[in-house]
């Protein structure tokens, strides 16, 4: 049955192949974001993800079911912008969740990430609950965000659904200001100059996902029974163990000349910070989570599609 979908944020990174997604599986999905598009075939609004009565608006006007609010400043970019980090990430929350609980509409996905987590928090295989001390502006909006999440559900009801993002991987769009952007532009340089400078030590390893993967994760939490959901602040998601030296090696297979040098910034002490590996038993067990793209498979096809 087609229901109608809106996306906010839809022309980033995620958003832009979540709505393809969506519209594959044949839903009609509009598409909301602050950039203005002209695709006469696509419905497209320009939307400050701020504004609630322009979000009502068109959530009445397409009597839209579910809601993916994916607009959001991340990590490395909400550093250098706290207060409008603070009000983008928390305020666009708020009023989604407030058209849930008035029951206009059904269902509401956010995503939230593993920059939740702290240094104190264990840095291998870490727990679904455990200790949650984040040290930045986007970890804090986040872990701010998973508890209105889980107290809108509690107390009005509210079908809010969550995943804590390892860093995406992807080809399609450029990445938005996230602490693992380097992942993204360490293939661009590949192909383009053959050197990459990076901002993150060489070992320093965090969880990453390709983003078909992610999207499949997505879709499939949105569509699981409501009785087989059990986390209502955000699950947690492992993915491949990454770091640039390790996509250094790899990329050299392919490129045998390829060099990477290291030249650290304010990012590598917020990439420090995040668990290099992520207990995620409760996706897998509760909604049937999976990882289909292993690490080899995806650096070849990084290579073959980045332009």
């Amino acid at each position: 049955m087609q229901k109608s979908v809106l996306v906010i944020g839809s022309e980033g990174q995620i958003g832009t192949e979540l709505c393809d997604a969506l519209g594959v599986q044949g839903n009609r999905v509009i598409r909301a974001d602050i950039r203005l598009q002209t695709d006469e075939a696509k419905l497209h609004y320009q939307l400050d993800a701020t504004d609630k009565e322009a979000i009502e608006r068109i959530v009445e006007e397409h009597d839209i079911e579910v809601v993916y609010l994916m607009a959001a400043m991340l990590s490395a970019t909400a550093e250098k912008h706290p207060q409008k980090a603070w009000e983008l990430n928390m305020q666009s929350l708020l009023h989604v969740l407030d058209l849930a609980k008035e029951k206009k509409i059904k269902k509401l996905f956010w995503p939230s990430s593993i920059a939740i987590f702290g240094p104190d928090t264990p840095k291998k295989n870490t727990p679904q609950e455990t200790v949650i001390h984040p040290s930045t502006v986007y970890g804090i909006s986040k872990r701010a965000g998973e508890m209105w999440c889980a107290y809108y559900h509690s107390v009005f009801g509210v079908d809010v659904r969550s995943l804590r993002y390892p860093g995406i991987i992807s080809y399609k769009t450029a990445p938005g200001g996230g602490t693992t952007d380097y992942a993204i532009e360490i293939f661009k340089s590949a192909k383009g100059q053959g050197r990459y400078t990076s901002f993150i030590e060489a070992q320093t390893i965090t969880p990453m996902i390709y983003m078909s993967d992610a999207i499949t994760a997505t879709i499939a939490l949105m569509e699981a029974p409501v009785e087989s959901i059990t986390v209502r602040t955000s699950y947690n998601l492992d993915g491949l163990a990454v770091s640039p030296q390790k996509l250094e090696e790899e990329i050299k297979r392919h490129l045998p000349d390829f060099k990477v040098d290291y030249a650290t910034d304010y990012r590598q002490a917020i990439a420090a910070s995040w668990p290099e590996s992520i207990n995620d038993e409760l996706a897998r067990s509760d909604w049937g989570y999976t990882i289909y793209t292993d690490f080899q498979r995806l650096v070849q096809e990084m290579l073959t599609h980045i332009e």
